[in-house]
This record gives C-alpha cells, sequence and structure tokens, in this order.
C-alpha cells in the first residue's frame, strides 16, 4: 500500500480510493494492473520449495495467491478495519469456506434471525450432514440461553435479509467471547461505509461482494475479513481445498467497485429514506420493512450503529401474492431481479425467488410471506423511483 499520511485516522472515502494499492511500479498505472497469469516463476529450486512451505513470501499460483486479487483484499480489509481478508469466489464460497474452517463435528453453531435463503440451506442442510449442529435464535435476547459447551460459532446478518432485522451487533459479540464462541457477521447489506462489525468487537466480517462492493452489477465474489489467526485457516480451505478463489478480472472490478462504494451507499441511503417513507403512507401497503422508519423494531440499534439506514428495504402488501405480482409485473424504473446493491434499483419477490429453496415454515417464522417484496434502492433521481412505485401501486 501507499505510504498514506498515518499521523490522523483516514476517512473511509479515502481508504476506498487509496487503500491497498499504490501505482504499478513498472510503468506507474494508477488503476491496479489484472496480472492473468495462473503460475508465478521463482528464482530457484530453493526458493520454490521455500514459497511452498510458507518460510518465503510469493507468488506461486494463482488459486493461492494473486497480486490483483491481493489488492482487493488489503482494500477490504482497509475499510473494515480488519488486520486482513481472503477473498472468493462468491458471497456462498466465502460463507460455506469459513464455516467449515471453523467448524468440526460435535460443534454447533447460533443462527440469529433470517439468514439469505443460501445461507439458509449451508445451516440447516449441509452442516448437520456433517455432524455440526445448527441451533437458531429468533433475536439476541434468545441468544445467552441457547449457548452450549458445543458452541463454536454465532452468525448473524443485519441488516438481514429479506426483512430488514436489526441485530445488536455490540452485544451480540459481548456474549459470543463470554462463551468463547466465535461471532460472524454479514456486513453485506450494510457495507462497511455504514457500519463495521469487528469495531463493535465482532470477530469476523464477511460479504457477497457481488451485492455493493461490486455495484456495478457486473461481478460476482465473496470476502471475509477478521484477525490473521481466523482467516488463516479461512484461506486454506477456501483457496487450496475448496477451490474458490476470486479470478483477477472479477477482482480489478471489485476494486474499481470498493472505490465508489462510499458515494453510491451514501447516495441510496438517502434516496431508501425518502421511498420509505413514502411507501410507509400509501393505502396498498401494509408494512414497510426499513430501519429509518422509526416504528421498525430495530430502529434504535440501528440508529447507534449504523451511519445510515440503508439502501434495502422490503414491503408487505395487503392484496398478498396477485398484488405482489401485479406490483412487480408494473415496475418500470424498478428491475424485476435478483441481487441487491447495484446502481440499478431492483425488486423481487423473496418468497418465489432468493427463499424459494428455504422450507415454506421457515420462511413463514421468518415472515417471508406471498405478499413481501424486497427493494433494493440504486442511485437514480428518487423522484423518478417514487413516481415509478406510485404508478405501480396503483389500483392495488
Amino acid at each position: 500500500m501507499k505510504n498514506l499520511n498515518t499521523s490522523r485516522s483516514l476517512g473511509l472515502r479515502t481508504l476506498a480510493v487509496h487503500g491497498g494499492q499504490q501505482p504499478d511500479a513498472l510503468t506507474g498505472a494508477i488503476a491496479t494492473p489484472i496480472t492473468a497469469a495462473s503460475a508465478f516463476s521463482y528464482p530457484d529450486f530453493d526458493s520454490g520449495a521455500r514459497r511452498f512451505s510458507g518460510e518465503e513470501p510469493g507468488y506461486i499460483y494463482s488459486r493461492f495467491a494473486n497480486p490483483t486479487v491481493a489488492v482487493f483484499e488489503q482494500k477490504l480489509a482497509a475499510l473494515e478495519g480488519a488486520e486482513t481478508a481472503v477473498a472468493c469466489a462468491s458471497g456462498m464460497a466465502a460463507i460455506s469456506a469459513t464455516l467449515f474452517a471453523l467448524l468440526v463435528p460435535g460443534d454447533e453453531i447460533i443462527h440469529i434471525g433470517t439468514l439469505y435463503g443460501g445461507t439458509e440451506g449451508v445451516v440447516r442442510n449441509l452442516l448437520p450432514r456433517y455432524g455440526i449442529k445448527p441451533v437458531h435464535v429468533a433475536n439476541v435476547n434468545e441468544l445467552e440461553a441457547a449457548f452450549t459447551k458445543n458452541t463454536k460459532v454465532v452468525l448473524v446478518e443485519t441488516p438481514a435479509n429479506p426483512g430488514l432485522d436489526i441485530a445488536d451487533l455490540a452485544e451480540i459479540a459481548r456474549l459470543s467471547k463470554a462463551a468463547g464462541a466465535v461471532s460472524v457477521a454479514d456486513n453485506t447489506f450494510a457495507t462497511p461505509y455504514l457500519t463495521r462489525p469487528l469495531a463493535l468487537g465482532i470477530d469476523i466480517v464477511l460479504h457477497s461482494a457481488t451485492k455493493y462492493i461490486s455495484g456495478h452489477g457486473d461481478a460476482t465474489g465473496g470476502v471475509v475479513a477478521g484477525s490473521a489467526a481466523l482467516i488463516t485457516p479461512i484461506r486454506t480451505l477456501s483457496l487450496k481445498q475448496f477451490g474458490g478463489n476470486l479470478s483477477p478480472f472479477e477482482a480489478s472490478l471489485l476494486i474499481r467497485g470498493l472505490k465508489t462504494l462510499p458515494l453510491r451507499v451514501e447516495a441510496s441511503s438517502l434516496s431508501a429514506q425518502a421511498v420509505a417513507e413514502f411507501l410507509d403512507s400509501h393505502s396498498a401497503v401494509d408494512t414497510v420493512f426499513y430501519p429509518g422508519l422509526k416504528q421498525h423494531p430495530g430502529h434504535a440499534t440501528a440508529s447507534r450503529q449504523m451511519k445510515l439506514f440503508g439502501g434495502i428495504m422490503a414491503i408487505e402488501l395487503k392484496g398478498g401474492l396477485n398484488a405482489a405480482r401485479t406490483f412487480l409485473d408494473k415496475l418500470s424504473i424498478i428491475t424485476q431481479a435478483v441481487s441487491l446493491g447495484d446502481t440499478d434499483s431492483l425488486a423481487c419477490h423473496p418468497a418465489s425467488t432468493t427463499h424459494s429453496a428455504v422450507a415454506p415454515e421457515v420462511r413463514r417464522q421468518s415472515g417471508i410471506t406471498d405478499g413481501l417484496v424486497r427493494i433494493s434502492i440504486g442511485i437514480e433521481d428518487t423522484e423518478d423511483l417514487i413516481a415509478d412505485l406510485q404508478q405501480a401501486l396503483e389500483g392495488l
């Protein structure tokens, strides 16, 4: 990383631009070059042996490490205030590598509230095949009583997907440390611009980098950050054994995305607040799930641990499934698609898309009804988004 002035704490916008990188030593290029190499030479026999044993630094094979990917990892670590980070091929690769690196047969994992559908599948269906027991609690109030001597990991998303539940990260960190468990927070919705879980005591933070970190809907990736002691085994499992490494081409797009992350997240968050207030007053909408609204159950906690309230919301339509179908099909500016965190505003029906593989009873427990619609606000003009939503809601 370039020799930044460390006499004062740098802002996140500055770190997003400069963290983890420096002009290319060979050409002076400011943009990080894409190192499209699968293997790297070493000077001699002994040097190769030392690099493979870990005694000597140096690149050897892009599945293990790549210069372009390394810049992305260092930039994300700087933004999260982490000692180190490891990039993966997708958000699910990041989550899977983290859990399998931390857990062994006989262990228990506590998961709090609602999780993304893919994560639910890993926790509830895949881990038990390997003798790992998932324990679900609805909220942080139930956490302390759920710990046993076998609890090794506590997993949470906040804001949660898709119902925007808010969990108190500092309290989760405190209770997990007291029980000797590793706390893991999925920070995909909030991003390090709005919430820094490690600063609140959480041990590991992870992201689906496909979302806000990319920000342009053109790259797939995941990333895990924390202390070297915790991240090193995750790196070994993810890259050397699972083979879930990030491509240098994707890494280049994610580096670009991180540079504008603070600007995009702030713009979408400010728009989302206005959109949520509009939807909250509409007769066709039963409930708006957005932590920026004072009636949201997690508003006070979100106010403490988030800079703004983010660009994602969910709405419960009074007309149920038919209303959701009509509403989504009438949208014009807002695109009907899964994913989130793009420059483009997106909307989807979680029960039939992102959480369709989740058992119906689990969906019901999580509030994922047939009338629920998730909306990701992009960077378009707020007035245009509200007008699009208004026309789509007419007649419902």
